[in-house]
């Protein structure tokens, strides 16, 4: 597929894929690939393409002789980063950030003590980089530099846990933390509080102690939980 192919593909896949997360395609609702060609103005196989990535999402199915089906909420890939995305973009996001962050303070916590235990020097060493990372881009409304920490610093978590199921939620926490701060779900400085406790995280990795590393992953989860009270009620 060519670069201008590509960029079309993206277009309709993101176009439709935030409309049927909105609910503008409703449960039950059917898309015929010919006129998504002429709405557009591409070709049939792009849209194909479109249909085939959606499919694999589980947002919907294509019947012979009746078309593409939006199926039942209850059956799409919640877990799919451009799903999380597309949420995250429409008016639910409230109630999506705060679902995203309850499972995070289910996993994060328990990821953290493994990762004391499990964690080998290179990741300690990351942990604490990306950490400090946090600290020097947390003032001066740098936002954007403070994501790239602070989305290494829990990918190296979740990696270092040594559980194969948590390091997969890296794309999962990712998209949770780029949509708070897209969103503007944040503060134009984040929390000192939670900063500091992320350098407290990875000291506790480092120094192996599990319980203490828990806990305080943990506070940082409340301490979400709770700018969300405040910023996303």
């Amino acid at each position: 597929m060519t670069t201008e192919g590509r960029g079309l593909h993206t277009h309709v896949l993101d176009t439709l894929g935030l409309a049927i997360t909105a609910g503008e395609y409703p449960q039950g609702s059917v898309l015929r690939t010919d006129e998504v060609a002429q709405r557009f103005d591409v070709s049939r196989t792009v849209v194909r393409e479109v249909v085939r990535v959606l499919e694999s999402m589980h947002l919907v199915e294509s019947r012979r002789r009746v078309g593409v089906t939006v199926r039942p909420t209850e059956e799409w890939n919640v877990y799919d980063p451009r799903v999380i995305r597309w949420r995250l973009a429409g008016a639910d996001r409230p109630r999506q950030l705060r679902s995203l962050t309850v499972l995070r303070s289910a996993i994060e916590p328990v990821a953290a003590g493994l990762a004391a235990v499990h964690a080998t020097p290179e990741q300690c060493a990351a942990l604490t980089e990306e950490a400090l990372g946090m600290v020097a881009t947390s003032r001066g409304q740098q936002l954007e530099g403070y994501l790239k920490h602070d989305i290494a610093f829990h990918r190296v978590v979740l990696n270092a846990s040594g559980n194969e199921m948590f390091a997969r939620l890296g794309d999962v926490v990712a998209e949770v933390l780029a949509g708070r701060t897209h969103h503007h779900v944040m503060f134009d400085d984040p929390d000192p509080a939670a900063v500091t406790l992320h350098v407290q995280v990875a000291e506790a990795v480092r120094e192996g102690d599990a319980e203490r590393a828990e806990r305080l992953t943990r506070e940082i989860a409340v301490g979400a939980l709770q700018e969300l009270d405040v910023l996303a009620p």
